[in-house]
């Protein structure tokens, strides 16, 4: 199983960005952590990081054929891009949406999703282990397991 994990605007600070909602550990450390989650599972994983809302689309589109599945943190996009919904529905592989932070506790323009509609299942809040659950969800859909 091969499965895609997106991350959108400001990720790559990490670290930097907000520490006091998204904590002190840097992106690469992230990278890392979903590296060791996805060994663990016996899947790989690649990666695809942007500021820029349609290089996420097109990694989207991309991801058709050579991907199980995609695990995304659209980040602020997740709130304004239909664009990101679209590329989702077009390519039909199994999705899983991923915020660090609870967005759900967060300002009144974040409780809006629209990626989730295209997406099997959302961890929010849970800091990096969220992307760990977001591969276990991926891998038990392949292997054919209910989550």
């Amino acid at each position: 199983m091969h499965i895609l994990v997106i991350n959108g605007p400001n990720l790559n600070l990490l670290g930097r960005r907000e520490p006091e909602i998204y904590g002190g550990e840097t992106y690469d450390d992230l990278l890392r952590y979903i590296r060791g989650e996805a060994e663990k599972l016996g899947v790989s994983v690649s990666f695809f990081q942007s500021n820029h809302e349609g290089a996420l689309v097109d990694a989207i589109q991309e991801a058709l054929g050579q991907y199980n599945g995609i695990v995304i943190n659209p980040a602020a996009y997740t709130h304004t891009s239909v664009a990101l919904l679209d590329a989702l529905k077009a390519v039909g592989l199994p999705a899983v949406e991923v915020h660090i932070s609870d967005v759900s506790k967060r300002e009144d323009f974040r409780q809006v999703s629209y990626v989730r509609a295209a997406c099997v299942k959302t961890f929010m809040g849970l800091g990096f282990a969220g992307y760990g659950e977001a591969l276990r969800c991926l891998a038990a859909l392949d292997s054919g397991g209910a989550k």
